[in-house]
């Protein structure tokens, strides 16, 4: 049986991977799933692969690759790593949250694990959001020693977990602080 879980967590940025990394706390290898479109710049393309990513598309851009995302998270899973998926599809461009969806169940489907819900905190309307138009467009938003947090909640068993409860879960744990 796997040792770890897949963390889920809301996703305000580009860079959310990176923010609340665990390999960035623990010393444990992750597969974040992210969506293709990021792997067709070269730089990040090469930060992410680095970073074990996993790349993945909606069933209707390429329904192929959405299954080979969710076999590979399995297998990661299996292999005993750390896991992350940002279940709401999507990049937030009001600062809310978006609907989770259910890929999360996809993968703990293959592979029952405990899912630890994430909530990251501070990072709506940095440099790197969306706030206000394109990200990393608004120079004057890159303030240095901005406080920012990540909060983890008690993890939820693999067959108590639905897309509705981690989102309900991550909407307590944020409040107000986006």
């Amino acid at each position: 049986m796997p040792a770890n879980p897949v963390l889920s967590s809301d996703h305000l940025l580009n860079f959310d991977s990176k923010s609340s990394s665990p390999s960035t706390y623990m010393q444990s290898v992750s597969g974040f799933m992210k969506k293709i479109c990021i792997f067709r710049t070269p730089i990040v393309s090469f930060v992410f692969r680095t970073g074990k990513a996993i790349p993945i598309a909606p069933a209707k851009e390429d329904e192929k690759l959405l299954e080979e995302a969710y076999d590979r998270g399995a297998e990661a899973l299996e292999a005993g790593e750390l896991v992350a998926i940002f279940p709401e599809g999507r990049i937030t461009d009001t600062g809310d949250l978006y609907p989770f969806r259910g890929g999360i169940r996809r993968i703990i489907e293959r592979t029952p694990v405990p899912v630890i819900p994430l909530a990251l905190k501070g990072l709506w309307g940095s440099f790197f959001s969306r706030r206000g138009g394109p990200a990393m467009t608004k120079p004057h938003r890159l303030v240095p020693f901005k406080r920012i947090g990540l909060e983890a909640s008690a993890a939820v068993a693999a067959d108590a977990v639905t897309p509705e409860g981690l989102q309900l879960e991550v909407a307590r744990m944020r409040g107000d602080w986006k």
